[in-house]
């Protein structure tokens, strides 16, 4: 790894990386992009029908890979530690509501090589997806996110607690 490389896996994720976007319509692509490649599996068997789970299970474990997640609360915050490696913070979505934590992420990398007539050309795509919901809320405002060697820290502050406090009541 160069040293510009280790600087780049060390930076923050930009602030504007944290940002509340329409999950349905993130949720909507990655389906549709499941659907695809289930119905080409599907037509690579010889269409043979009563496997489509199988299909399904198979086109989604191809383009979605996991999400590894450990998540800590203290008194005034809870830290969310994911295992993303291979992204980096140009790669990374991620979208935080009061109760809800939605980490995403695409890279597609190309090869290609040429040696006299042959052509060598590779072509790779990974996605991520994760959906967490929160113990409590938090304060999407003040969170922070840092990546670094393929390990994405969120530091997420507990919302503000209303306190229950007692009224008197007074004759007017």
């Amino acid at each position: 790894m160069t040293a510009s490389a280790t600087a780049t896996q060390m930076a923050p994720v930009p602030a504007k990386a944290i940002v509340r976007q329409d999950v349905f319509e993130r949720f909507n692509q990655i389906y549709d992009s499941i659907a695809r490649r289930a119905f080409e599996i599907f037509e690579s068997n010889g269409r043979n029908f009563g496997h489509d789970l199988d299909d399904w299970f198979k086109a989604e474990s191809e383009l979605l890979h996991p999400v590894h997640v450990r998540m800590a609360e203290s008194d005034d915050a809870l830290t969310v530690e994911a295992e993303v490696p291979g992204f980096e913070t140009k790669d990374l979505q991620i979208n935080l509501e009061p109760r809800r934590l939605t980490i995403s992420g695409k890279k597609e990398t190309k090869e290609e090589q040429k040696k006299g007539k042959a052509v060598y050309q590779e072509q790779c795509s990974n996605e991520i997806l994760r959906v967490i919901d929160l113990p409590v809320e938090v304060d999407a405002s003040k969170a922070a996110a840092t990546l670094k060697n393929g390990m994405l820290e969120l530091q997420m502050p507990k919302s503000a607690v209303a306190k229950t406090t007692r009224v008197e009541v007074k004759a007017a």
